[in-house]
């Protein structure tokens, strides 16, 4: 390893200061409770609440993540004035590295698939950086690993490094702002804690917080349909390969590197007409539109939440608004779009009905 040059240490001691100067100017993310619909009492004592991580500068989750990597690469000496980053993504974290790209100075290319949506893409090249697209999600690796060799970049790699570039153990990362948040409720330790997986880093994240807290809340992990994760957990295993997700920005067709099964309490995998069918009932009862894998978050705790009905069991349940719905309009949004792929959210649709008059969630 050559020497490193005054100048190399001074340009990554002035990029972390801009990282981490907007991370102070950026407030912690809303914690919503969410009214579960039926008449009086029919609850039993159980509250939803969303942690609402589309208010973050660029609008979604994965800007957690970006910062965490960015530092994380910055403070490993990856990064270097004039270095290209590439990132391989299926959209919301490409959006985020754009911005902290920008934020520092250097170019940035996403590695995607061409379903990306159109609104994601804008968003990136809006902030500065440059789509490399390839036909199917498992080409996604290679291609940028390739293209930053090709230019003397960086691979930032989100599914190898995210489960290690966040401090699981505190220093302001989503588990510990959840518990912050909750401390006043009525039930202030949740009994569960749902979230969905794209790289695993948010799971690992929490549940290795409840481990190192010890903590009694439990995980678990909502996987869409056509990902390889649910099966991986399952069989304890990172041999099962699948399709890949229909669901933006979570669901993979491997089982990644960066996600932790030994943390995951229980899995469960939600269908994506039930993801995109939840995604719209809770737009309507927000007053905005949410993304899809908030949808299948939703979906997953309405189903831990009937679960707990049946036992009589209070207590609180706490997942993830992921992002907002805007980037979707063409999409998940658009009954042409859904039709075009064999979606019917019509059963779901009923499910979620029968939800709201029993507080139980059941498809006949």
């Amino acid at each position: 390893m050559p020497q490193q040059t005054h100048e190399h240490r001074a340009w990554i001691d002035e990029a972390v200061r801009r990282v981490e100067a907007d991370a102070q100017r950026s407030a912690d993310t809303h914690l919503h409770h969410f009214p579960l619909p039926g008449s009086p009492g029919l609850t039993g004592g159980v509250d939803l609440y969303l942690k609402d991580e589309s208010v973050h500068p660029t609008g979604s989750l994965k800007h957690r993540l970006a910062r965490s990597l960015f530092l994380y690469a910055l403070c490993n000496g990856w990064l270097h004035a004039g270095s290209t980053v590439v990132e391989a993504s299926s959209g919301s974290t490409a959006v985020s590295e754009a911005y902290f790209a920008r934020l520092i100075g250097l170019p940035f290319v996403a590695v995607m698939t061409a379903t990306t949506s159109p609104e994601k893409i804008e968003l990136i090249e809006w902030y500065g950086g440059r789509c490399h697209f390839v036909d199917e999600p498992g080409q996604v690796y290679e291609a940028a690993r390739a293209l930053a060799a090709e230019v003397d970049g960086h691979y930032i790699d989100q599914f190898t490094f995210a489960e290690r570039a966040t401090d699981w153990r505190g220093n302001n990362n989503i588990a510990e702002s959840i518990f912050e948040q909750m401390s006043h409720e009525p039930h202030p330790i949740p009994a569960w804690i749902v979230v969905s997986a794209g790289t695993g880093g948010t799971s690992a994240t929490i549940g290795r917080y409840l481990r190192y807290k010890r903590l009694p809340s439990r995980l678990l992990v909502a996987d869409p349909e056509g990902s390889a994760f649910y099966q991986g957990w399952l069989d304890d295993s990172v041999a099962p390969t699948a399709p890949g997700s229909r669901i933006e920005g979570i669901g993979r067709p491997r089982v990644e590197p960066s996600f932790v099964g030994g943390v995951v309490d229980d899995m469960v995998q939600v269908p994506d007409a039930a993801s995109i069918a939840t995604m719209r009932w809770v737009s309507e009862r927000l007053g905005r539109r949410v993304g899809p894998s908030t949808g299948t978050n939703v979906w997953a705790a309405l189903g831990v939440i009937s679960d707990m009905h049946r036992r009589a069991e209070p207590g609180s349940v706490v997942t993830l608004l992921c992002d907002g719905g805007e980037r979707y309009l063409s999409s998940y949004y658009d009954d042409t779009w859904l039709a075009g792929r064999g979606i019917d959210l019509a059963p779901y649709l009923v499910a979620l009905g029968r939800f709201e008059s029993t507080g139980f969630l059941t498809l006949v």
